[in-house]
């Protein structure tokens, strides 16, 4: 659906009570599936056991929370979420500003700009985006990109095919 819809990166959540929580064996058959994207394994607060077993399925980034240790042996590129009142991490190949954690919170637009401006890395937006804000907040915040989970859901951990290539279409109409 993501790879149809045109876009660059598609993220599985592993190891989480949240109802988009994927088994990693699944995330490997996901990941399989889709080659030409970006793949990222999702997990903000794993154990040294489950980062191991993420390392294991090869992603090209994962997304932890700032204080997760990532393991020597693991190769993928690291992206770390931060909300307002984190230091920003200064081990991280991207930052994801995100509040929400999956929830659907709205992010802070102060702190999604000075993160964008200060950061050494590229910036990632996440927090409350839907196919009908993603181009104001694109737009606004300035972000490398953005990440959007409920707000493309028909139902909590369901995608609507529609929505998805709605969110895609209006944040790459976006003229930076």
């Amino acid at each position: 659906m993501a790879e149809e819809a045109g876009a660059d990166m598609i993220g599985v959540i592993a190891f989480s009570p949240s109802p988009r929580c994927v088994d990693p064996l699944i995330i490997r058959e996901i990941f399989d599936a889709v080659p030409s994207l970006t793949r990222c394994c999702v997990a903000h607060e794993p154990s040294v056991e489950e980062l191991e077993e993420i390392c294991a399925i090869k992603p090209d980034v994962i997304q932890v929370s700032c204080k997760a240790s990532i393991p020597d042996s693991c190769t993928a590129r690291v992206f770390r979420s931060v909300r307002a009142g984190d230091t920003l991490p200064s081990d991280a190949d991207a930052i994801v500003v995100d509040a929400s954690r999956g929830s659907g919170l709205h992010y802070d637009t102060a702190y999604a700009v000075s993160v964008v401006r200060s950061a050494q890395v590229p910036v990632f937006l996440a927090g409350g985006l839907t196919p009908e804000n993603v181009a104001e907040a694109a737009r606004t915040v300035q972000p490398f990109g953005v990440d959007v989970a409920t707000g493309v859901e028909y139902a909590p951990g369901k995608k609507d095919r529609a929505k998805v290539k709605a969110f895609v279409q209006r944040v790459k109409g976006v003229r930076l």
